[in-house]
């Protein structure tokens, strides 16, 4: 008994202190920060985890500080379907996120919750997770706790957030994240260019209001612990390690640093639970195969125009296919194919064999679950990285696309029929699932390595790129250019007092002679 009790007590002391900092309230980011709480409570450490929405019946290494008090401040009605297929609403104009953003780290961090967890000098972390979204005043943590920062970013790498540990990438031959195209002609170039000089300029106009939250968020607990807060500036490129959810099974082969580590795919379980009794049965009866329609847990499909709805529904009914259709709320008289869900497990249903279609919205969590199970796609991306996840789908032949409200409904329904008869676009979807899971070890399995590799090693610094420590004058050699242009200016002097001299003697030797 006393063996017993003497190995528990050396398991759990070997496990790191972990805070997680996970402040968006939307569905779809709390699920990956709780896939984080998974691995590495599971890993033995003890996690911290600050989230607006607490995870029910949490394991035991696991502490929660609610902070639902921000909820208010992301509006439920910036995420209207109706907005979006009218074009009322452009999600792809970033700098709409700017102010809200900022607005909502200000709420979170100066919340007495938050005030009071930082000026306790009982709390000792080994290191701060961050998920960075339009936003790196969460950063600050890592003074507060005096430990390492690990950014978590929850798309695939972009300039962004690859110019926190090291450079951005080239514009020249690299899509925008949030760009609608995936295109690399002029034409497209010219707005990725313009599309950036936006974001700087508002990145910029930001500065002053980003430094002020800062301050008043973190000066007095970094105060309260004896140390000295410093700069915005510096803290923000101080990451050790960034986490990101991508893979190269859905990306592109960009150039990444040391300090990047695709994990892409992480939140999704080993092991998928099974399915409600009555839905097994529905899909385990479905010969001709299931369609399966979602537009995720931030977009409602109730708040589609009636006449969409009733038309899809309608074609629907047509197929022999069965149709599982994540609605919130319940549809009346409907053909017997169609099963309406107001609550969809969604890995379980794409890991049933007889799902042959996935009709989503295109979030990156969807779309490394129909690669983790070999479905095909149709599209329908409203704002965000959606564009490009899906654009990304249809280049590699798993996927197609369909813009809900600017296109016609018949092109959909051709679509549908097209990818249910045509067996290519299953097979690459299968082709595709091979990469995502042909990796040395799973994407859990590397969140933790690099979780501990950063507190064993104190930081990492190994992986610090040397691009951080360079100005950028240097990297564009204008120190170099400028000494070069100094030289032959003073050449060029030179020469031309020698010059001036030689003529200028040679002018009264010749007057002498005559």
């Amino acid at each position: 008994m006393l063996f017993l009790f003497i190995f528990a007590f050396v398991g759990v002391s070997d496990g790191y202190n972990l805070l997680l900092f996970f402040p968006i309230p939307g569905k779809s980011h709390s699920i990956l920060a709780e896939a984080y709480v998974r691995h590495l409570t599971d890993a033995g450490h003890n996690v911290t985890y600050i989230t607006p929405l607490p995870i029910k019946n949490p394991p035991p290494l696991l502490r929660q500080i609610d902070v639902s008090l921000n909820t208010d401040l992301l509006p439920g009605s910036i995420f209207d379907v109706q907005k979006f297929m009218s074009k009322e609403l452009d999600l792809q104009e970033t700098q709409l996120l700017f102010p809200i953003m900022q607005e909502l780290m200000r709420a979170t961090l100066q919340s007495d919750q938050m005030q009071k967890f930082m000026h306790d000098p009982k709390e000792q972390y080994d290191a701060v997770i961050v998920e960075w979204l339009f936003t790196e005043l969460g950063a600050g943590l890592s003074s507060v706790f005096n430990c390492p920062l690990i950014w978590s970013t929850s798309t695939e790498p972009h300039s962004d957030i690859l110019s926190l540990i090291d450079e951005p990438l080239n514009i020249a031959y690299t899509v925008y994240i949030w760009g609608r195209e995936y295109s690399l002609d002029l034409y497209s170039r010219l707005q990725h260019l313009w599309t950036i000089i936006k974001i700087k300029y508002y990145q910029w106009k930001g500065h002053d209001i980003d430094n002020e939250i800062f301050v008043n968020s973190y000066k007095s607990a970094v105060q309260s612990r004896g140390l000295k807060l410093p700069s915005y500036e510096e803290v923000k490129y101080n990451a050790s390690l960034m986490l990101g959810n991508s893979h190269i099974s859905c990306g592109d082969a960009h150039r990444l640093p040391q300090a990047y580590k695709a994990i892409g795919g992480y939140h999704i379980k080993d092991n998928i639970d099974p399915l409600p009794h009555d839905l097994q049965k529905v899909m385990d009866e479905s010969q001709e195969g299931v369609i399966y329609f979602s537009l995720g847990t931030m977009l409602k499909s109730s708040r589609m125009p009636n006449e969409t709805r009733n038309k899809i529904i309608e074609f629907f009914g047509t197929l022999k296919q069965t149709v599982i259709w994540k609605y919130e709320k319940p549809i009346a008289n409907s053909p017997r194919n169609i099963h309406f869900i107001q609550w969809a497990p969604q890995p379980s249903i794409l890991a049933h064999p007889n799902t042959i279609l996935f009709m989503t919205h295109g979030g990156i969590l969807s779309l490394f679950e129909t690669l983790k199970f070999g479905v095909p796609l149709i599209g329908f991306p409203m704002f965000g990285d959606q564009f490009s996840n899906i654009n990304r789908a249809v280049k590699k032949g798993f996927g197609k696309r369909f813009i809900l409200g600017q296109e016609p409904l018949e092109k959909l329904f051709k679509t549908v029929l097209d990818m249910i008869e045509d067996s290519k676009y299953r097979e690459r979807a299968k082709e595709f699932s091979l990469i995502f899971h042909d990796r040395p070890v799973s994407p859990g399995a590397e969140l933790v390595h690099w979780v501990e590799h950063v507190v064993r090693t104190r930081g990492a610094p190994l992986l610090r790129s040397p691009a951080l420590m360079v100005p950028w004058y240097q990297k564009c050699y204008l120190d170099l250019i400028y000494v070069i242009l100094v030289l032959i200016l003073i050449i060029a002097y030179v020469i031309r007092k020698v010059c001036t001299k030689l003529f200028t003697k040679k002018s009264m030797l010749k007057n002498k002679t005559e």
